[in-house]
């Protein structure tokens, strides 16, 4: 029995998480849920209104709720789709993964999570190219208690980024923005001098308090991003 419109949230967001409705499905009534539930009408009414706010749901007037086909795009920050922005730019698209390790999360990871313990992680080490020249190297963590599924995709031809971008909606987000010098890591990937600065991007997303994944992002010489409000 559930009356309290926090766990209704959270049970329909983990329904969301496990698949069970997927992207673009309709979501049952909130009459047939609070019937399932053993609660009030008005107690999922006020869980789904915070699912939509989040993104997590589409609630229309006579069109009832949905998963929403792309989620996180009605998220507070659109995660761009690396291929989808290569080729806006008329430019060809290509992808290689250069490691796939299950391991616990280091402790940056488990720090940046809010996490008390390490968890069972995917890490991966990716490089979108562009025009076949190093455009984006990526260096991702991806929770496997929140994200089971992924063990099951290959990664060898679908990026993390956009399969996660599409299966994966998140309810928070967090984002930094700096700049780094190349030095002997990156220097290599981008053929650049070690001095050369890049510009990063570090993300991590949860579904409530659930980790989905921690990705830094390290983009070429040059590399600029646009972002459109309003």
């Amino acid at each position: 029995m559930r009356h309290n419109w926090k766990s209704v949230r959270d049970e329909v967001a983990a329904r969301i998480l496990r698949s069970d409705y997927a992207p673009g499905d309709r979501l049952p009534r909130d009459e047939e849920l609070a019937a399932e539930l053993g609660c009030a009408r008005s107690t999922v009414v006020r869980a789904m209104q915070d699912l939509a706010d989040s993104g997590i749901v589409e609630r229309r007037r006579k069109g009832g709720t949905r998963v929403p086909a792309n989620p996180v795009t009605r998220a507070t920050f659109d995660i761009p789709v690396t291929r989808s922005e290569i080729e806006a730019r008329g430019q060809s698209y290509g992808y290689h993964l250069l490691e796939q390790t299950p391991a616990p999360s280091p402790l940056h990871v488990t720090t940046a999570f809010g996490l008390s313990a390490p968890q069972d992680m995917l890490h991966l080490r990716a490089l979108h190219l562009a025009d076949q020249k190093p455009y984006i190297f990526e260096d991702r963590w991806i929770a496997l208690n929140t994200v089971p599924e992924i063990r099951d995709v290959d990664l060898t031809t679908l990026s993390a980024n956009e399969w996660l971008v599409k299966n994966r909606p998140y309810s928070r987000c967090t984002v930094r923005f700096y700049a780094t010098n190349a030095g002997s890591d990156y220097g290599p990937i981008f053929a650049t001098d070690p001095t050369t600065p890049l510009f990063v991007v570090e993300r991590t997303t949860w579904v409530n308090d659930a980790p989905i994944t921690s990705v830094k992002a390290i983009a070429h010489p040059g590399y600029q991003m646009l972002t459109e409000v309003g």
